[in-house]
């Protein structure tokens, strides 16, 4: 008899044209089905088939619902995180102007290049020094005082001895009557710090000092003027930032609701008028020179050492060290030219100029007694503005003018200024 054989399986589906399978791809054909089974399996059933559990038949369903549980909460933690990085967003943009600007200190003298320029016409210079880390340990006795008077670390000050105690009254009362508390008088000798401290005026006696005291003691204006150069480097050195003001002035307003603070110098200036006070080309005419006779110069007048705001800076503080040290090495030099040409001369070979920013105090609000006398008091409109100090630096009788200008802008009466010439007699 003929042995009996099975049909052979076919490759390719039905037809004639189907080719017999191999042992070896009916094994892989079956471990294929195998393992993809095992896969459905443990997916559906991590747990396997014989789950004692009672509900083993919506055990996936409910881990479902687990993970979306989890991922919920874990949404909106995220969503918290990023609430409160929105909120110091602000913070950290501010510390990243800081830290640029002390990166530019840093990097002085060293050619890097820090920054990519922007586009045309949006290209701006960083305007606004750093502020010094404050040393406490130059004079705790000062920090101390400083601490209870400063306001926003910002404080007058001013330096006294009894040659000007008349002015001095007029001074601090004035102070006071416009409701200014960040005051401070620097004593030269005993009795003005009695003086003061009798009148309930701050008052600080710094320790003793040869080279300062006997100036204090017994100098003129001028050379007590150049003396404030020294002490101010320690309010600076402290961190404090500094209205320095003379004894011949008189306050109507307070003077920090206007200062703009973007530059290491804001001072008043001596000019009369907008050209003098902020700069003007002056032409000089040289007619020998011909085609070439006329040169255009740059001219502003001077700043008013008695009178101006100094941020506690590495320039503000370079400036003080260099008119500090050429008004010792120069006796016959006045402070205030001194003053001048440190902040205003440029590098040039065999000096080097200081490096500080600056701005001119507005002449109508910070008014020097040459624009009250010769302008403000004969225009109608002019006389109707109320300026935040006057400084008689221009005249000698000041203690006679202090007390008309008082008479003029406190007390109201229109005819105070008038009997006074408009320079000295």
């Amino acid at each position: 008899m003929a042995s009996r054989r099975e049909a052979p399986l076919m490759r390719g589906g039905s037809g004639s044209g189907g080719q017999p399978l191999s042992r070896g791809s009916r094994i892989a054909a079956a471990v294929v089905v195998g393992v993809a089974l095992g896969c459905l399996c443990a997916f559906f059933y991590p747990e396997g088939f014989l789950s004692s559990a009672p509900d083993s038949a919506i055990h996936w369903p409910r881990r479902a619902d687990s993970v979306a549980c989890d991922t919920s909460r874990e949404v909106a933690h995220l969503k918290s995180q990023l609430l409160s990085l929105e909120r110091k967003n602000a913070e950290f943009r501010k510390q990243i102007n800081e830290l640029s600007m002390k990166v530019q200190l840093a990097g002085q003298g060293k050619n890097e290049v820090l920054h990519k320029a922007g586009p045309f016409g949006t290209v701006k210079a960083l305007r606004t020094n750093p502020t010094v880390t404050p040393d406490l340990s130059i004079n705790p006795r000062l920090a101390k005082i400083l601490e209870q008077v400063a306001v926003k670390k910002e404080l007058i000050v001013a330096l006294a001895n009894s040659n000007v105690k008349e002015m001095l009254e007029m001074w601090f009362t004035n102070i006071k009557r416009v409701g200014i508390s960040n005051y401070l008088v620097v004593a030269l000798d005993d009795s003005i710090e009695n003086f003061c401290k009798s009148n309930d005026v701050p008052v600080y006696r710094r320790d003793p000092d040869d080279g300062i005291d006997n100036i204090g003691k017994t100098g003129g204006n001028h050379a007590v003027s150049g003396l404030k150069f020294r002490i101010l480097r320690e309010f600076l050195q402290l961190g404090y930032s500094v209205l320095l003001s003379d004894i011949d002035i008189i306050f109507f307003q307070n003077p920090f609701n206007y200062l703009y603070r973007d530059s290491d110098i804001e001072s008043m200036s001596d000019g009369h008028n907008n050209m003098t006070a902020y700069g003007f080309n002056d032409v000089f005419d040289e007619p020998s020179m011909g085609w070439a006779r006329y040169a255009h110069t740059m001219r502003i007048w001077v700043y008013n050492s008695g009178f101006f705001f100094i941020r506690p800076t590495i320039p503000s503080i370079e400036l003080l060290d260099r008119v500090a040290g050429r008004l010792s090495r120069e006796s016959k030099s006045w402070d205030q030219a001194v003053f001048n040409e440190e902040l205003f001369f440029p590098s040039h070979p065999g000096y080097e100029g200081l490096h500080a920013s600056k701005r001119t105090m507005d002449i109508y609000l910070f008014m020097n007694s040459k624009v009250l006398f010769k302008t403000v008091r004969k225009d109608a409109h002019l006389r109707q503005l109320k300026p935040v100090i006057v400084h008689l630096n221009y005249h000698p009788d000041k203690s006679d003018r202090m007390k008309a200008v008082i008479d003029f802008y406190v007390n109201g009466k229109q005819n105070a200024l008038e009997h006074f010439p408009d320079g000295s007699e």
